[in-house]
């Protein structure tokens, strides 16, 4: 078979909704089956909320600290969500892209946007659609982890989040959490058997034609 005798550079896999919509509960159960599918840990200078650790689900800084890393252009990409910066550091992701490992993104519209500008090679998106607006509210509501106001807030957010979808590869509406996951772990599996994935295939398909 080719990947045992070729090498696949790895690929970003992002995955993108409004909140609620069910993106981080898909990654945490892709993350469980996918052996080679990494997080990518996004630094934030929000607040860590109950049950969150550092370094696992979130790089917690400061709004200082993330300026300067901004500055020194070691973020791939970075945004202002809900009054709080978030952002991707560059190091450990292309690290691991060269090593063949697949990259997993839990980030926005205006991160995926970034992230299409300067590496739209390594890129997948995936946009992750609510069936409704009301399951979107009552999932929102569900989790508690917000007050009535962010509720509300982020509800407010949720179309203009949701008009971005064409600019992204896939489309997930997620009415069941499980299909979609199987849905999603699909796109992987194709992505992953790109031609212009697999960096050795050339040379591959020579011997097996000189083997004739």
């Amino acid at each position: 078979m080719p990947d045992r005798e070729s090498k696949r550079r790895g690929l970003m896999l992002v995955l993108s909704s409004p909140s609620g919509a069910g993106k981080t509960t898909i990654a945490r159960k892709l993350l469980a089956s996918e052996p080679n599918l990494k997080m990518s840990v996004s630094l934030t200078t929000r607040p860590r909320r109950r049950g969150e650790a550092q370094g696992i689900d979130y790089h917690f800084v400061t709004a200082s600290d993330f300026g300067e890393m901004v500055n020194r252009g070691e973020l791939l990409e970075h945004a202002k969500v809900f009054g709080h910066y978030y952002g991707t550091p560059k190091e450990p992701v292309e690290e691991a892209l060269a090593a063949g490992a697949d990259m997993l993104f839990d980030i926005d519209w205006q991160g995926t946007q970034q992230l299409a500008a300067s590496a739209r090679g390594d890129l997948v998106s995936v946009f992750i659609l609510p069936p409704s607006t009301s399951e979107l509210e009552r999932r929102l509501q569900a989790r508690a982890q917000d007050s009535a106001e962010v509720v509300a807030a982020r509800m407010a957010k949720a179309a203009d989040e949701m008009s971005h979808w064409p600019e992204y590869d896939y489309i997930v509406v997620n009415y069941k959490i499980d299909d979609s996951v199987v849905q999603v772990r699909a796109i992987l599996v194709a992505e992953r058997l790109r031609r212009a994935r697999q960096l050795g295939l050339v040379d591959f398909v020579k011997r097996l034609r000189q083997r004739q």
